[in-house]
């Protein structure tokens, strides 16, 4: 795909070339001193921040990113470009930076389809510059909160048949193998939020002498309907902290499903409450 959010390597060096943009790498501080795309600012954060859902989490998450993304230069009136090493090496987290801007309201956002795996197969320049931004005001609005679901929203879900209760998770966390990608025990339980359908987030990819990419509008409606979803169906999406939903979330919404929120919390904060109901062992 290349309408919509996602941007081709081609596409964004005539973006930044003819508007104001800010490129943001999300990869760790080391991989981007390796070399980045010119002009790019280093924001490791939006893959490591771990949110919750509670008023006192989400209060403390806005105020983080709306400061982080202020720090970079995004006052509104810039493009925000995000990207990762691939579409499938980083967990989604270019994917999370753009549902993060979403959700804050920030109106101008683009994923470099690809990411930097796609950026240098297309011979695109490169840059080991260290880049300090000149810091803005983020503008931070409501307009995207209802994207953004807590623990409440999703134990309503639980109890509605018409949502589709979407894990992205990989394989051994659907099957309560392991409690998350830090480690089998990294979380206590081990298991699904009830009444979850399974779709590992790679299945939304497919491979590209670029490197892995979102597949097109039909391929991806086609791995919808094996679990019930349609343009129509309202989706709640989860993984573990957010960054493979949001990978699954821009695939879904560049496919047109029309209502698609993300429980951002995830497997690491419901497995904490004792209280929230799972399903343990093999899904079957």
């Amino acid at each position: 795909m290349t309408d919509g959010s996602l941007i081709s390597p081609a596409g964004l060096e005539s973006l930044v070339a003819s508007e104001p943009c800010v490129v943001i790498d999300t990869r760790a501080p080391e991989a981007y001193a390796a070399g980045h795309i010119p002009g790019a600012v280093n924001l490791h954060d939006i893959f490591t921040y771990l949110a919750t859902s509670s008023p006192e989490g989400i209060a403390e998450l806005r105020g983080k990113f709306a400061e982080e993304f202020g720090s970079v230069g995004l006052s509104g009136a810039e493009t925000a470009v995000i990207y990762e090493q691939s579409m499938a090496t980083g967990f989604g987290q270019s994917c999370r930076g753009y549902f993060l801007l979403q959700y804050l309201g920030y109106p101008k956002i683009k994923v470099l389809h690809g990411g930097y795996e796609a950026w240098e197969a297309a011979g695109l320049s490169t840059s080991t510059d260290a880049v300090a931004p000149e810091p803005k005001t983020f503008p931070v609005s409501d307009n995207g909160a209802e994207l953004m679901m807590d623990v409440a929203d999703m134990m309503e879900a639980i109890k509605s048949e018409g949502v589709v209760k979407l894990d992205v998770r990989d394989i051994d966390e659907w099957i309560a193998e392991s409690s998350s990608p830090y480690g089998k025990d990294f979380c206590p339980r081990k298991g699904r939020i009830p009444g979850a359908r399974w779709i590992e987030w790679y299945r939304m990819m497919k491979p590209t002498a670029s490197g892995p990419m979102i597949k097109s509008k039909d391929e991806v409606l086609a791995e919808c309907a094996t679990v019930g979803i349609t343009p129509e169906t309202p989706v709640a999406i989860y993984c573990f902290k957010g960054a493979r939903a949001s990978n699954t979330y821009l695939a879904l919404k560049e496919a047109g499903v029309k209502d698609v929120k993300i429980y951002f919390g995830s497997w690491n904060e419901w497995s904490r409450d004792p209280a929230l109901p799972i399903e343990e062992g093999l899904p079957f």
